[in-house]
């Protein structure tokens, strides 16, 4: 049965969609396409809070409202996947906007940290993608099965984090630049890199089932979300590194 850590691509999904007769079908290809697509809208808006097109005064708001607003954009793409069409470019707008105003807001403390982070994420997304047409990662049944787990364990971790931070308390050790916090930051990343593996999965198994033409879109949605998951936990661990440095 097949799994995936990303919570939009996940096993049931092809179960719940049928294509009408003689309609278009998912392709690899379309999918590229779709994903290009959207990497572009999201770049684009993050220059518009990078280059501060849209103004000082909305800055931080923006950037709230990617995170809301992208937020609320993603469960309705995960419970509505025939919008994908028209959420799934809305979804990388809204991140574009909070990636730019986030990756300034490090790049300001850590000059040149950006444009790290940026290369190790498609490095990243360019190996793994190549590494799996060629043939040399292909997870069995049970390391989907783990990838799945641990996903999920760090989801709960992070929303622990979260409802602590409203009380004004932090989890100890794991948002630190020492070896523990690096640590962590480091099986965050492996961990959303192998999630790229299984999207790679998902999206080639959707081709060979004929799924649905839209079924494109929410796959691109799929991969964006595991990027820029992939990216931020790439900037946080370069940012533990160089406050490292700076003691």
């Amino acid at each position: 049965m097949f799994r995936t850590g990303n919570p939009a691509l996940k096993a049931e999904t092809f179960s719940s969609v049928a294509r009408e007769h003689g309609a278009e079908a998912m392709t690899i290809e379309g999918t590229v396409n779709k994903t290009g697509l959207s990497l572009l809208i999201l770049i684009g808006c993050a220059a518009l809070q990078w280059n501060g097109v849209l103004g000082q005064a909305l800055f931080l708001p923006l950037i709230y409202l990617g995170f809301g607003g992208g937020f609320v954009v993603a469960m309705v793409t995960v419970f509505k996947q025939t919008w994908a069409p028209v959420t799934t470019p809305l979804y990388a707008a809204l991140e574009g906007l909070m990636l730019g105003g986030v990756s300034l807001l490090f790049n300001v403390r850590y000059p040149g940290i950006v444009m790290n982070a940026v290369g190790l994420t498609l490095g990243t997304l360019a190996a793994l993608l190549l590494a799996y047409r060629s043939g040399l990662i292909r997870p069995s049944e049970n390391v989907k099965l783990g990838i799945v787990a641990a996903t999920g364990g760090i989801a709960l971790v992070y929303l622990v984090s979260m409802g602590l931070s409203f009380f004004g308390k932090t989890m100890p050790y794991i948002h630190d630049s020492g070896p523990i916090g690096i640590g962590f930051s480091l099986v965050v990343i492996v961990l959303a890199a192998l999630n790229l593996v299984l999207d790679f999965d998902f999206i080639e198994h959707g081709a060979e089932v004929g799924a649905p033409k839209y079924m494109e879109w929410y796959a691109a949605f799929g991969l964006l979300v595991t990027l820029v998951w992939l990216y931020l936990e790439i900037l946080r661990l370069l940012a533990k590194l160089q406050g490292r440095d700076r003691r």
